[in-house]
């Protein structure tokens, strides 16, 4: 595949695990060639959107000949939460394991050195051929896991990003923020598009009613003084595995965490003063500049660069999973 890697999700390894569900039960994983899907075109999925996905790193060894995914258990659990909430048939913690591991195995060849990584999208949806089921959980499911080599998800390097302030509409519908599905992706979509051609921001920053959520694919921080602030888990938004590891790792260098609510009226007052990144598996940890709010713009204290935070909780995060720190949480499964 030679050293130069395409964009980001572009570009796949030739196999993928695979596994489908029918008379209540797993097949065995099996290795397939990346290839078409055979769907029906009344396949349950593409009219009610029952999907859920994971997306989750494995990184290279110093000497090329091993790798470590990283949280592995921890997106393993979530993508069962996130079946479970759509009525789809649960894998098992060892189905998915052992899947996930079998992909990096089979890929490890492709793996960039760092900081490229295996990006590996496990993905489960439902496959009943009927377009009567809207009100029926479906009984048949497939699932598999896609391995594409990546570079870095910022092409020309980790810029602070311009965030619109949107007080009036949601990410997703009520209670679904807390599952990895793409119907979540496709509900914000056309609102981070607005966002870009009339306002030329990079994301949209979802806070309906006043209430300071997350934007469409990352979870959102504020750093004020020794202060991490975040949004609860009360399933508006996503449990984001990058998140948990970042607000470890934060308590660990003596930074105060609270997972608690902010209203917008506060996140502007402590904007001037504060940093504030976004955190997810593809973009790691990402400064903000700044906010867009009711036609004005308002800038982060660190003057449109990394702030001394943000920058040192993001290469603490990156040391661990290139494998030159510590891995003092057990976060990295070799394979």
């Amino acid at each position: 595949m030679g050293s130069r890697v395409a964009e980001f999700g572009s570009q796949f390894a030739p196999r993928m695990a695979f596994s489908r569900y029918t008379d209540g039960q797993w097949s065995p994983v099996e290795m397939v060639e990346v290839n078409r899907l055979d769907l029906h075109p009344a396949t349950h999925v593409l009219h009610y959107a029952s999907e859920c996905f994971e997306g989750l790193k494995a990184y290279q060894s110093a000497d090329s000949q091993r790798a470590h995914i990283f949280r592995l258990e921890q997106h393993v659990e979530r993508m069962r939460r996130s079946a479970a909430h759509l009525l789809l048939p649960q894998p098992s913690v060892d189905l998915l394991t052992d899947a996930i591991m079998e992909t990096v195995r089979s890929a490890r060849a492709h793996i960039p050195a760092y900081p490229g990584s295996l990006y590996l999208r496990p993905t489960l949806f439902g496959a009943d051929a009927n377009i009567g089921s809207a009100a029926k959980a479906s009984q048949s499911a497939i699932f598999y896991v896609l391995a594409s080599p990546v570079g870095d998800y910022f092409t020309g390097g980790v810029k602070p990003l311009r965030i619109l302030v949107d007080d009036t509409n949601m990410r997703c519908a009520p209670g679904f923020g807390q599952v990895k599905t793409g119907g979540n992706y496709a509900a914000a979509l056309r609102h981070v598009v607005e966002a870009k051609e009339r306002h030329g921001a990079d994301q949209v920053l979802f806070c309906p009613g006043g209430d300071v959520q997350e934007t469409a694919a990352a979870n959102f921080l504020l750093i004020h003084d020794d202060t991490v602030i975040t949004k609860p888990l009360d399933g508006s938004i996503l449990a984001g595995v990058t998140r948990d590891s970042l607000l470890t790792l934060a308590r660990d260098i003596g930074l105060s965490v609270q997972e608690r609510d902010m209203d917008v009226r506060e996140l502007m007052e402590l904007a001037p003063h504060s940093e504030a990144a976004l955190s997810g598996t593809a973009a790691v940890l990402t400064p903000v500049g700044s906010l867009l709010y009711n036609g004005r713009e308002v800038g982060f204290a660190n003057d449109g660069q990394m702030g001394h935070w943000t920058e040192r909780l993001r290469s603490g995060l990156t040391s661990i999973q290139s494998g030159d720190a510590q891995d003092s949480h057990g976060w990295r499964t070799v394979v």
